[in-house]
């Protein structure tokens, strides 16, 4: 993956800045995008230093599970991070903030969870990309069935969130989800506590 691109922070917006200008790609500010997992003081600045879009690799809708799927959850919480987001655009009403959420079967695609997706994403200016996961050899999480899928994207929908399904190109989404294509073989652990986490999320 590509790391978090908030932490190299004068280098990333001095490139989208060059992207942005005429003589070099002359791309439109609705066209370069800065993805992060959420690295709020540094949100905070981009804000003010730069017009592109943005998108937060957020991945589950409650804490305790997405700090197992963003490790940085743990510092910049999803309540502290949705604050950011909700005023992002604040003076351009018509943007909004794009939330890339990888979907893997039986771990954060349940109906429950979209709800809880769309509860928390109510007020706050959202389209979310669902992300099929690309599954690969030894991978630890399987992708969500595409009946599944389209289950949670109706949800969001009729609760009033923009939604829509990117399709699959495999390396696009092993970049997205460097998180979790990283070392194979310690997951095992990690999926049990992830699955028992889900099954206690479902009966909450």
């Amino acid at each position: 993956g590509m790391g978090e691109p908030l932490l190299n922070f004068d280098a990333v917006v001095a490139a989208m800045n060059l992207m942005l200008d005429d003589q070099a790609y002359g791309l439109s500010k609705q066209r370069v995008t800065l993805s992060t997992s959420g690295v709020i003081p540094a949100m905070e600045k981009l804000k003010q230093v730069s017009p592109v879009a943005l998108a937060v690799s957020l991945h589950a809708p409650t804490d305790p599970l997405r700090s197992t799927l963003v490790p940085l959850n743990k510092k910049y919480p999803i309540k502290a991070l949705l604050a950011v987001c909700k005023n992002y655009f604040e003076h351009e009403p018509r943007r909004k903030v794009t939330f890339e959420y990888v979907m893997l079967a039986d771990v954060n695609d349940s109906i429950e969870q979209a709800r809880e997706l769309a509860r928390i994403l109510q007020a706050v200016p959202a389209k979310v990309n669902l992300i099929p996961f690309n599954s690969f050899e030894g991978a630890p999480y399987q992708c969500s069935s595409s009946e599944q899928i389209e289950k949670f994207r109706k949800i969001l929908l009729s609760s009033g969130v923009f939604a829509s399904v990117r399709k699959t190109r495999g390396d696009d989404i092993n970049a997205a989800c460097g998180l979790l294509a990283g070392k194979v073989q310690d997951k095992t652990q990690r999926v049990r506590r992830l699955q028992s986490l889900s099954q206690e999320e479902v009966r909450a």
